[in-house]
């Protein structure tokens, strides 16, 4: 039996002094990971030093994947005797050298407590450690706010990210309050921002910010990659730049046909052979800036017939709209190798690299044609991959993933529509309401001709054009009001059921000013455009 009582006890057995702290390392493969602390106490005697994770550590996910967790080689007492767990859970001792190797268990989200305890180096002694940590996969929130842009003022980004997250704009911290919002000025001119957010754990949520505004006003015409070759076509429309009547063109980057006008090295253009060299690129656009104006580059996203036939003579047919049955969707339409599967990640990866590619080359915008499904029964059709989206929201994102790789080259990204999808978004898969959010401006195809007969209160849309036109826009519009997008339509400068000369096209321009729109694009599939329907440009 024990004495009740110790009148003198032996220097060993007197009570020690707290032990100081430690900084312990944690060894992670490539990383390293450092805490203090020694945990908390429960006897005399010191546990034993674990090496690998610290007290209050906080791990992300690839840390806590890649930890290694072990018993100093100088462990006190037998280690016979020693005995770990994880959140009550037994973990094994395995002999590592003169360590001993704590075999621990996959480390889910949230905290832990790890335990050694046992082995005492004294009689009637034990010893205990206890390291608490945490383990976070959870990327930090980030909301940045769609910044104003006023005249020659610094643009203001406002947001809010997670209170424990350190915020960074452009690489340069920024102070954030208890409750997460931030507030900082960048200079006039700045094209885009990068706002990062990095929490305890060290995960990372990345928001890029356009802080270039509205798209500033253009008037442009439309030419092909193979008209910009004709000497004729493309004198006239640089004439129509150099006297002022015109300030951009639109060359095409890949076409209806799926062809990419110049020698494009996106590897899968190469691949199935859709690159042409049918223009220099750089060369073009040296050419056009020269004259005064910029280069719109149109890249027509799915409707490919190039891509659509490579992909189903190498049984890639989820790379196309399909048929119930399996079958490449015809339409009656276009062909039945045509229309590509915009939900398929490889198709979407295409038409991106070509605009990240278009944009490297010198394009100062990057506009979307055939950014929707094919017109005709949603029942007759399937899209491989889509999984629980609708297609309105499949082609939005795809939108947004191409603005969002844009930005860092500091250019405008359009999206061409159908007339009707200001009032039947799903007609064809393009919601305005959810595309004005993620481009820099909708480009609206309101040409007179398309429209059936009393469409808007028109009887025969093609022989009014100012009515047809003023009151279609007006729809676009609205969906744009109180966002940073504008509204840039197509109008017809071609002939189809009614004539169209300088008068009809200058009724269109005139509607789409009565709705605040003072920019335009023309189109004529042959390059051929009425110089004399056209104003010269104001300069300030």
């Amino acid at each position: 039996m024990f004495p009740t009582r110790i009148a003198h006890p032996s220097p060993s057995l007197r009570p020690r002094r707290p032990a100081r702290r430690r900084v312990l390392t944690a060894t992670t493969g490539a990383l390293a990971l450092t805490g203090a602390g020694v945990g908390a106490w429960a006897f005399l005697t010191p546990g034993p030093g674990i090496q690998g994770v610290s007290d209050g550590a906080v791990l992300d996910g690839r840390a806590a994947a890649r930890v290694s967790a072990y018993l100093a080689a100088d462990a006190a007492g037998d280690r016979n005797k020693l005995r770990a767990t994880l959140d009550g859970a037994v973990v094994p001792l395995t002999a590592d050298g003169a360590r001993l190797k704590l075999a621990l268990p996959h480390l889910k989200e949230g905290r832990h407590t790890l335990v050694v305890a046992g082995g005492g180096s004294l009689p009637f002694t034990s010893s205990r450690k206890v390291v608490g940590f945490s383990v976070d996969t959870t990327a930090p929130e980030l909301i940045v706010a769609d910044p104003v842009i006023k005249n020659a003022d610094p643009v203001t980004i406002t947001g809010s990210a997670s209170s424990d997250a350190l915020v960074s704009v452009n690489g340069k911290s920024v102070p954030v309050d208890k409750a997460g919002a931030f507030k900082v000025k960048v200079p006039k001119g700045t094209p885009f921002v990068r706002v990062t957010a990095v929490d305890r754990a060290g995960n990372t949520t990345t928001k890029d910010v356009s802080t270039r505004g509205r798209r500033p006003m253009i008037r442009a015409a439309h030419i092909t990659a193979i008209g910009w070759g004709d000497d004729t076509l493309r004198g006239d429309i640089l004439d129509l730049v150099r006297s002022g009547k015109l300030n951009a063109v639109e060359l095409d980057v890949k076409d209806e046909d799926g062809e990419v006008g110049y020698a494009s090295q996106v590897p899968l253009a190469r691949q199935i052979g859709a690159a042409k060299g049918y223009y220099d690129a750089r060369k073009a656009i040296a050419e056009i800036h020269a004259a005064g104006a910029q280069v719109i580059g149109r890249i027509v996203a799915f409707r490919d017939p190039k891509l659509a036939s490579a992909s189903w003579e190498s049984g890639k047919q989820d790379r196309l709209v399909l048929t119930p049955g399996g079958q490449p969707y015809d339409g009656g339409h276009y062909g039945a190798l045509s229309f590509t599967n915009f939900a398929n990640p490889a198709v979407r990866k295409y038409n991106q690299d070509l605009a990240v590619e278009a944009a490297r080359l010198g394009f100062d915008d990057i506009l979307y044609d055939y950014v929707r499904r094919p017109d005709g029964p949603l029942a007759d059709m399937r899209f491989p991959g889509i999984g629980t989206a609708t297609p309105e929201q499949s082609i939005t994102s795809f939108v947004a993933d191409t603005r969002t790789a844009l930005r860092p080259h500091a250019k405008y990204l359009g999206v061409s529509v159908f007339g009707i999808a200001a009032t039947r978004p799903t007609e064809i898969a393009q919601d305005i309401g959810s595309l004005v959010k993620v481009s820099d401006y909708i480009a609206p195809m309101v040409y007179p001709s398309h429209w059936g007969p009393g469409e808007y209160g028109v009887a025969e849309p093609d022989t009014s054009p100012y009515a047809i036109v003023q009151r279609s826009l007006a729809d676009f519009a609205r969906q744009a009001k109180g966002t940073q997008t504008e509204i840039i339509p197509w109008l017809q400068d071609f002939s189809m059921g009614s004539t169209y000369g300088p008068a009809e096209v200058a009724e269109q321009i005139k509607a789409a000013a009565a709705n605040r729109m003072n920019s335009f694009i023309l189109w004529n599939a042959g390059a051929r455009y009425q110089g004399a329907a056209l104003q010269q440009i104001a300069t300030h």
